[in-house]
């Protein structure tokens, strides 16, 4: 089904008004039934990023910073359960991903001697069971699982679907006898740039 630039114009702008959250996606293709989920799921990422890119700054801010690690020991201190974060994430309009590494390096400085390298950080936000406190890790548990468009769980879907086309691209071009070089091959001859493939033979293109 093509999709047209006033039925895009139109997802995008009901885009404005919700978080970026699997429950939302469902609302919206609830909203636009035609449209498959892939389409919904890529106007969704599309938009939301570009928001973000537009808001990063803001929610960095040391006051923001600040701000937002105290309504977190507010919120978990009143009810440690309590979706804390991913509520907090939802009502400032940040990705809930996002706000959990905000958080989470907020609080290993506090905790920790030394301030928290990248790498740790990131192992932290994989396996969230790494965090040394358990309230905190089952917060940012449910930002990870409930952020459709950042995140750890997101990064491993967009490689899985890569690999399977992958795949399937290889497939293709044995199917069709193309000679070809791959990306393992490409690196091991130096090459800087590394496609998944480059046809050695070059191939021609008509309208049948």
């Amino acid at each position: 089904m093509i999709l047209t630039k006033a039925q895009y114009d139109e997802i995008a702008q009901c885009l404005v008004s919700v978080p970026p959250t699997r429950q939302s996606l469902r609302k919206l293709k609830q909203r636009f039934p035609s449209q498959s989920q892939a389409t919904l799921l890529s106007i969704f990422s599309q938009e939301y990023q570009k928001h973000i890119k537009r808001t990063h700054a803001k929610h960095h801010t040391s006051e923001a910073i600040e701000s937002y690690y105290q309504r977190y020991l507010n919120g978990v201190g009143e009810n440690g359960a309590a979706p804390v974060l991913l509520e907090l994430a939802n009502e400032v309009d940040y990705a809930p991903s996002l706000m959990a590494r905000i958080i989470l390096e907020r609080f290993l400085q506090e905790h920790e001697e030394a301030p928290p390298s990248k790498s740790v950080i990131n192992s932290m936000l994989r396996d969230p069971s790494q965090i040394p406190d358990g309230v905190l890790a089952n917060q940012v548990y449910q930002c990870i699982v409930n952020d459709c468009c950042y995140g750890p769980l997101v990064d491993c879907i967009k490689h899985a679907i890569g690999h399977e086309h992958e795949v399937l691209l290889r497939d293709l071009l044995l199917e069709k006898n193309l000679s070809f070089l791959d990306e393992d091959q490409l690196r091991a001859r130096g090459y800087d740039k590394t496609p998944d493939f480059i046809l050695q033979v070059p191939v021609g293109l008509g309208r049948a």
